[in-house]
């Protein structure tokens, strides 16, 4: 048996090993106290193994983690300590905060917390969601405001493109006089590209984000939220961002700051989908210029057929409505079928789109593009219309 063969089989077993290193030992015990079995307990039973109630017990222990796994598996052990050993209260420890690997589901749970946070934790707290935050906006940020700008118009050409509206076939026929016969290559000395329209894709449509903040909507709020605040801030759209469960939260005068938005929102509770399509109705003042985006698994805990009606008046009216059932980075979503059929029926396109997409979503949806043939482009199943006769 090779020697790492024989170390993996040692950690795998677990318990004091002498035959390990120091590393490989500090290693085990990590595992060791989240999965292994303890001592027997008063009754006779063997007691699974625990991190004790010491937050900087728990630091230590994450910090152990964290040094021997990369941060995928760090997440999955995460979520079991939380599971098994109820590490939710040691979440209200500063120190616990400080050593915790953040992800989305860590923000989801401590924005579920924070109301009976002490304000020194409170503050650790916001400083974890923020560094998460700070994460997705590099990630989401730039794409989502190329996407938005502006629309290449390819009827006019310009002498300094930027290097994606290059017209390389021009370019290089403009340059075939510049060929380097030693070099086998052209080096251009005039760039032919697509002038981007100065005018934006749209006067100032505006966009109206109406986001369900039940519990199982977790990483939809996180990701609507983030992108709202990237909108936000191009002058090329009015952003306003509602979230609701059984009561509704305007979100958009806090906008400018996403940590904030994540700390105005209140996951778990009801749901009442009509109650906050009516309020956002109420706020759309232009149709005709007016995107709808709510973002919900349509579970309706209200009256779900006057939020059918809504949802064909605003249609009607000419507002561009479009039904995420989640916008996060998991599989289909569960979502309410029969409801998600009936919306789609009255004309709105339904379906689930990750975060990667929804900047590209969006720019098709401010230029009024088919949506579902947008989706079909992108491979992504949108629900079908349920008929009259499907009903019954």
């Amino acid at each position: 048996m090779s020697d790492d063969r024989e170390r993996r089989w040692r950690l795998a077993l677990g318990g004091e090993d002498d035959a390990l290193s120091k590393d490989d030992q500090r290693l085990s015990g990590a595992l060791t106290s989240l999965y292994g079995e303890g001592d027997d307990g008063d009754d006779g039973k063997k007691r699974r193994g625990g991190l004790g109630g010491s937050a900087p017990h728990v630091a230590r222990w994450m910090g152990d983690i964290r040094a021997y796994f990369p941060s995928s598996v760090v997440q999955i052990v995460q979520k079991d300590a939380f599971e098994r050993l109820g590490l939710q209260r040691m979440l209200l420890e500063p120190e616990f905060l400080a050593a915790v690997e953040a992800d989305i589901n860590l923000v989801a749970t401590l924005i579920s917390l924070r109301n009976v946070m002490p304000d020194k934790t409170k503050d650790t707290a916001r400083q974890v969601i923020a560094k998460v935050v700070a994460q997705l906006m590099d990630r989401l940020e730039r794409k989502t405001a190329d996407a938005l700008r502006g629309a290449v118009d390819r009827s006019r050409r310009i002498s300094r493109p930027r290097f994606a509206d290059i017209d390389w076939p021009r370019t290089i026929r403009a340059n075939l006089r510049h060929y380097q016969v030693e070099h086998q290559s052209i080096v251009p000395e005039r760039l032919v590209g697509f002038a981007r329209e100065q005018r934006r894709i749209v006067d100032l449509d505006e966009v109206v984000l109406c986001v369900d903040q039940s519990g199982s909507m977790m990483a939809s709020v996180v990701y609507a939220s983030i992108f709202a605040a990237v909108m936000a801030s191009l002058p090329v759209v009015k952003t306003k961002l509602v979230c609701f469960d059984t009561v509704v939260v305007d979100l958009t005068e806090e906008l400018t700051d996403p940590v904030e938005v994540l700390f105005g929102v209140q996951l778990g509770g009801g749901t009442d989908i009509n109650q906050a399509v009516a309020y956002c109705a109420d706020k759309i003042e232009r149709p005709s210029k007016s995107h709808f985006i709510l973002i919900t698994d349509l579970y309706e805990g209200g009256n779900a057929e006057e939020l059918l009606t809504r949802v064909a008046r605003l249609i009607g009216m000419g507002v561009n409505v479009i039904v995420l059932l989640a916008l996060s980075d998991q599989g289909r979503p569960s979502y309410h079928p029969e409801l998600a059929a009936r919306v789609a029926a009255l004309g709105a396109p339904v379906f689930a789109c990750t975060p990667d997409q929804f900047p590209d979503l969006m720019a098709a949806a401010l230029k009024r593009e088919d949506i579902h043939a947008w989706a079909a482009k992108e491979d992504i199943k949108l629900v079908a219309k349920q008929t009259l006769s499907a009903r019954g």
